[in-house]
């Protein structure tokens, strides 16, 4: 009974733990403790492709905020006016259509001879069921976070991840935590452990 409670307790924790983002890549030979420091690229956020539906000064300063909150709570500040950041921050918002295809049997209904459950005659399925297909076109919204060196530019850290576009309904408070849950995410693991 012990054992139970102790598997039921690990399984509950491992389902509420953080998962950390969908594509997630580093520079292992890179000392993650040096970087102090950040600043945006040169452009700070790129759209693609270039929708209007997506891209607005509203979204880009929700973005920005949400960075500058989770880069804060990992240590990282913004740089100086004026001088050189240790990690320059760069953001891709991609937008893509993606289709899924659903197909399931459907048996014709109607009158007919042999109804349900035996009767002679009545409603109920008749003749060869035929499989219908379906696709469903829907958006999903990628954000990409890439971490530049600020003294090479070379990338040093990449993280990626996916989210269904369903927030037509939403509210500006709840679209600015969506992006903040959805930043945390990506830098879940930041810095990397050796």
């Amino acid at each position: 009974m012990k054992r139970c409670l102790l598997l039921l307790a690990v399984l509950l924790l491992t389902a509420c733990a953080e998962r950390g983002p969908r594509n997630l890549d580093y520079d292992a030979s890179r000392d993650f403790a040096a970087y102090r420091s950040w600043g945006w690229a040169d452009p700070a956020i790129e759209y693609r492709p270039n929708d209007p539906r997506v891209r607005s000064d509203l979204t880009e300063q929700r973005l920005r905020d949400s960075v500058s909150g989770g880069l804060d709570q990992r240590g990282l500040r913004p740089a100086m006016a004026g001088a050189r950041p240790d990690l320059k921050i760069k953001l891709y918002v991609i937008l893509d259509q993606r289709q899924q295809s659903f197909s399931y049997a459907d048996p014709y209904w109607g009158p007919g001879w042999g109804g349900p459950w035996g009767s002679a005659w009545g409603p109920g399925p008749w003749g060869p069921s035929y499989v219908r297909t379906q696709t469903v076109t829907y958006p999903v919204m990628t954000v990409q976070l890439d971490m530049l060196d600020g003294r090479d530019g070379k990338l040093v850290w990449r993280a990626s991840e996916e989210r269904l576009l369903d927030d037509q309904n939403a509210t500006p408070a709840q679209r600015s935590a969506g992006f903040g849950r959805l930043i945390n995410e990506l830098l879940i693991g930041y810095p990397p452990r050796p």
